[in-house]
């Protein structure tokens, strides 16, 4: 787990950013604008490995107006001076909205306890680090992992310094392993945890937040209750089983909760954070098992319930998904070489009214620009194969995108606009080279928006395995 979770932020739309930004210390407002706003200095202190991600147009923001640095520092907490932390209201109350992303990389250089190391490191309160502890929002290695092609001649300098074979030796928990074995990453759950001098911290200040976790009557949403599982009516809105630097806001935690359960539910299947309706979540390690291996088996059986931003053909609808594991997700409609089949089956498909705005406004939805919102199509779909993003990607891919889906309706609507857009549609191009194909498919990419704030008109309505004895069905989607 710890590799792939490296690996996907190394690889991610961030990790120049990561790499190439140093720690900051924030103070009063005053100062947090003008460290925002200041350059990037590269810090060894206290020969430490420091890289955050920085937003330069938040920067830019905060710099032009004090309001937003007052918004900001409502719910995220820093220095109030040198020698003092301000009044600590923790991480709750929840933040209206999700904050620019800051992620620190850290080494450390002498042992002791993980909480009074990163307090101290980074300058943040001792308060403030537990509860990040307690969202999984920090996690270890023994070694630190190899940086990135974008780092800086000075970071792979420091980074062979605490990695070179004359320091390994001396360090008694990596006798017997390989390096590469030394560099996954472990969640640290325990804020009292001994971590020794090399160690390589990763910690992610600013988490995902759920708001919409503390909105919800979560006993109203549990469908069912047996002795190995439970199934939930999701919200939208909200994580299944939680995001890799918040696994606290999430619906397993909340639904456990609810139930007044000593042992915790565990996920067996996602959908997306956007997306509501049925989600099995198992009581018990050996049925998550169990879960698991029916859906390998093609024995569990999922319907949707799909509002469409125009009609969609009762049938099969075939596409194949690039293996690529970045929103958005690309589909051909041709057979392409290592793509992945999606496939889904239209069932029907009705006219229903738009939702008001009164129903935007509550569940954030966007339109995007759509130029048609008189009536919106409501849609039946049986998921064939399950890729991440199937639905979403293969509607707007039919010129009838989910509605209020951000991800991809923009691009839906640049192909209305201008045919031939889309390297993958219907009226796509010939390209003479594979040049002028990769850059079509960055243009694509380029078209489609950002991934939705709440939710979008999609539910998982109906969830059955083992031929229908086990058989459940979501309450009403928001739109109605």
């Amino acid at each position: 787990m710890g590799t792939a979770i490296l690996t996907s932020i190394f690889t991610s739309g961030l990790v120049s950013s990561l790499w190439n930004s140093n720690c900051r210390s924030f103070g009063t407002p005053v100062a947090l604008a003008r460290t925002l706003a200041s350059s990037n200095v590269f810090s060894r202190r206290h020969k430490r490995v420091v890289w955050c991600s920085n937003n330069p147009t938040f920067t830019r923001e905060l710099t032009a107006s004090s309001d937003s640095v007052n918004r900001y520092l409502r719910f995220l907490v820093f220095f109030a001076s040198v020698s003092c932390y301000p009044e600590y209201r923790r991480l709750l109350p929840c933040p209206s909205q999700n904050g620019p992303p800051r992620v620190e990389h850290l080494v450390v250089s002498e042992g002791g306890c993980v909480l009074d190391y990163i307090s101290k490191a980074l300058d943040l309160p001792p308060l403030f680090v537990a509860d990040l502890i307690h969202f999984g929002a920090v996690y270890y290695a023994l070694v630190c992992p190899e940086p990135p092609p974008s780092a800086t001649p000075e970071q792979v300098h420091l980074f062979k310094e605490v990695t070179a074979p004359s320091v390994l030796k001396k360090r008694p928990s990596i006798k017997g392993k390989t390096i590469r074995e030394a560099q996954k990453t472990f969640r640290i759950t325990d804020v009292n945890e001994f971590v020794e001098a090399g160690t390589y911290l990763r910690v992610h200040v600013h988490p995902k937040r759920f708001p919409r976790c503390y909105e919800i009557d979560w006993k109203s949403r549990i469908i069912a209750v047996t002795e190995s599982y439970v199934v939930l009516d999701k919200p939208a809105g909200t994580s299944v089983g939680g995001t890799t630097d918040n696994i606290e806001e999430s619906c397993a935690t909340f639904a456990t909760r609810a139930l007044g359960l000593t042992t915790p539910l565990r996920t067996t299947h996602q959908i997306d954070n956007c997306t509501e309706g049925c989600v099995v979540l198992a009581r018990t390690k050996e049925y998550c098992s169990v879960f698991h291996g029916k859906i390998r088996e093609k024995k569990v059986k999922k319907l949707y319930r799909a509002l469409a931003a125009a009609p969609m053909p009762i049938g099969i609808v075939t596409h194949y998904m690039r293996p690529v594991n970045i929103a958005p997700r690309l589909i051909s409609e041709d057979f392409i070489k290592g793509w992945f089949l999606c496939q889904l089956e239209v069932l029907e498909c009705k006219e229903v009214p738009w939702p008001s705005t009164l129903i935007e406004e509550k569940y954030c939805i966007k339109d995007s620009g759509w130029p048609l919102k008189n009536s919106a199509f409501e849609c039946k779909i049986n998921l064939l194969t399950g890729r991440t993003h199937q639905i979403r990607a293969q509607l707007a891919a039919c010129g009838a995108p989910i509605v209020g889906d951000s991800m991809y309706m923009p691009a839906a609507i640049a192909e209305l606009t201008s045919s031939g857009l889309n390297p993958f549609g219907k009226y796509k191009k010939k390209y003479t080279t594979e040049n002028d194909r990769e850059t079509a498919v960055a243009e694509w990419i380029a078209q489609h928006g950002k991934e939705p704030g709440v939710a979008i008109g999609l539910q998982a309505c109906q969830i059955s395995w083992d031929n229908g004895e086990h058989f459940y069905k979501a309450g009403s989607p928001w739109w109605t």
